[in-house]
């Protein structure tokens, strides 16, 4: 019984463990030459393959249609959740280091709170400590991108590590930094505007699992189509029984499968709130282990972002579900002013 309880806490330290090794593989497949862009359609393809068959038997006995209009739907958030998230993804982190991109996983719930925003999606009770925190944490962890990006500071473990050239990232000089986190922060915001997308056509279409199917399928053709008119080297598309397979196999099956089930299973049971709230564990588990097989030295500016990443994170988080319990209680209610 007592398991049964931690049960939650356990799948979403998995979930976060196998996010970091996305970060970890993705960043070693790519360092060592493998073109991003065919990265992203190999890992959709996998991602496909392992959800298909699920999508199949176990959503069978849902009756949900699909209209030529809603297909198009599809076709086109795929292209800008998915294909250009992803896409833009790997590509930064051909200049950036695996932690800033794990690190930088924080924004999002920030920058879908933004645009939830602008597209009055989103409220914010300003008269309330809740709706002050929501603006202060979104601040706040913007900075710290910015600061994560923008300021290197002084390696931490300068005195065990003599002889070593400080770098913002291993093989990547400032520009090239600079570049990575602009691209990265791009991607997240793809991302962001995918997952405020995402409530309306789970609504038109709520077979969730054939729905995720179709938009890695689609995500799969659009990724191909990229990488084919940018990459057109046959070389740079052979695979063989090495690392890039595994770290392939890692993003696409366990990552966008396994994770899928569990966050879906967590979010019945405990809701998105408390999925977030796990989110820097991640970027823990991602300096550690760069730490360990890269010689990744955390730098001070470095670890100054990531804490107001944090923080800030954390700020928007409790302020939503302040924000929750004050409409439960109606003690907003005349209050809520939208932005």
């Amino acid at each position: 019984m007592a398991l049964k309880r931690y049960q939650p806490y356990l799948a979403m330290l998995f979930i976060q463990i196998l996010y970091a090794g996305m970060a970890l593989f993705s960043k070693a497949s790519i360092s060592t030459g493998m073109n991003p862009y065919v990265f992203v359609v190999y890992r959709q393809a996998f991602a496909t393959i392992a959800l298909a068959p699920f999508a199949i038997f176990l959503e069978s006995s849902k009756t949900a249609s699909l209209s030529f209009t809603l297909l198009v739907k599809i076709f086109f958030i795929s292209l800008i959740g998915i294909t250009l998230s992803l896409n833009l993804c790997y590509v930064s982190i051909s200049y950036i280091s695996a932690t800033f991109a794990s690190a930088s996983t924080n924004t999002i719930p920030v920058i879908t709170f933004i645009l939830a925003l602008c597209f009055r999606m989103e409220s914010i009770c300003y008269k309330q400590r809740h709706g002050i925190a929501k603006i202060m944490g979104s601040v706040v962890c913007v900075a710290g991108a910015l600061v994560y990006a923008f300021v290197n500071g002084p390696p931490l473990y300068p005195e065990s590590h003599k002889g070593v050239h400080y770098q913002t990232s291993i093989g990547t000089s400032k520009g090239e930094w600079i570049k990575g986190s602009i691209i990265m922060l791009l991607a997240n915001t793809m991302w962001s505007l995918y997952l405020i997308l995402q409530g309306p056509i789970m609504k038109e279409y709520p077979a969730k699992l054939r729905l995720t199917t179709l938009q890695c399928l689609f995500s799969c053709i659009q990724s191909a189509i990229w990488a084919i008119s940018v990459k057109r080297d046959i070389a740079a598309w052979k695979l063989g029984f090495n690392f890039n397979l595994l770290s392939l196999a890692y993003c696409g099956v366990l990552v966008t499968g396994l994770s899928y089930w569990l966050r879906a299973w967590v979010i019945e049971i405990k809701g998105p709130v408390f999925t977030a709230m796990f989110t820097p564990i991640a970027l823990i588990v991602t300096a550690f282990f760069s730490f360990i097989f890269w010689k990744e030295i955390p730098r001070l500016g470095s670890v100054c972002g990531a804490i107001l990443l944090v923080m800030g994170l954390y700020g928007v988080l409790w302020g939503k579900q302040k924000e929750a319990e004050c409409k439960r209680t109606s003690e907003c209610k005349g209050e809520i002013t939208s932005i």
